[in-house]
């Protein structure tokens, strides 16, 4: 199982009503071309001039990292031709960016299986984590034939191959042979398009994420969007499976006699 490099430090968050790790599946490049009578190539195009916009609203919010779900191990199954466009962008994409986010502080990482990308696209990818590696401004995440399930069995794979006894296998252990190892969770995983899906992105890492999910095709989505999620995000109260107790119960929980 093949991993990205291992992550520069990681600051803690600035402000805890913010997100610190922001998901992104973005959806909807399709019917955006579709209700332009555009191919959907068209659409995909579009898709890519959104994600710097958005990168930067993240950035100067205060998220430190971003991860976008570009391609998934399902995507495979459309036209030839739709995913020899969508290689070819995420190719052009790297050539293009690439030089302007290192100057910027962004380290790019990829998540996903790279096996079946191209040996060219490979060297790409290669190329663009070496250069970006010691950044620490902030982690772009690009998922690329990327799904959680697919994740999750390589890494126990991964971890059977090393001798690692399964049976005592732990969350931790497990987590730190998954694509996003040495990265927090997200704490917010954004859908556009209204899908009320997670279509098989970050299965184990989401546990715990809040999720938006807006009508917003993701050509259309923009800071404006960005604010709004996070707005939500803000708004939301985080108990990780707890039920905190009021203050006057808990203290009369404490005067309770033992044994009760």
């Amino acid at each position: 199982m093949q991993r990205p490099p291992h992550p520069a430090a990681i600051p803690e968050p600035s402000n805890p009503e913010l997100p610190r790790h922001v998901g992104i599946i973005m959806d909807g490049n399709g019917r955006w071309a579709r209700g332009r009578h555009l191919p959907r190539v068209a659409g995909h195009r579009s898709g890519v001039r959104a994600i710097r916009p958005v990168m930067e609203s993240c950035h100067q919010a205060g998220v430190h990292i971003l991860t976008l779900y570009a391609f998934s191990t399902e995507n495979w199954s459309r036209p030839r031709h739709e995913v020899t466009a969508l290689m070819q962008l995420f190719g052009d994409t790297l050539d293009s960016e690439v030089s302007q986010m290192h100057a910027e502080g962004i380290q790019i990482r990829t998540i996903g299986d790279r096996d079946q990308l191209s040996p060219r696209l490979q060297a790409k990818v290669g190329r663009a984590e070496e250069l970006t590696s010691a950044n620490t401004r902030a982690i772009l995440n690009v998922a690329i034939n990327y799904g959680g399930r697919n994740e999750i069995v390589s890494a126990v794979r991964d971890l059977a191959e090393r001798g690692i006894d399964l049976t005592t296998l732990t969350t931790e252990t497990l987590g730190g042979a998954l694509y996003t190892s040495g990265l927090p969770d997200p704490d917010l995983i954004i859908r556009t398009a209204g899908e009320m899906r997670i279509s098989n992105f970050m299965l184990w890492q989401s546990a715990y994420a809040e999720i938006y999910v807006t009508p917003t095709l993701w050509p259309d989505f923009g800071p404006h969007e960005i604010a709004g999620a996070l707005a939500a995000y803000a708004r939301r109260d985080r108990r990780f499976g707890a039920v905190p107790e009021p203050p006057a119960m808990l203290e009369e929980a404490l005067r309770a006699p033992a044994g009760l």
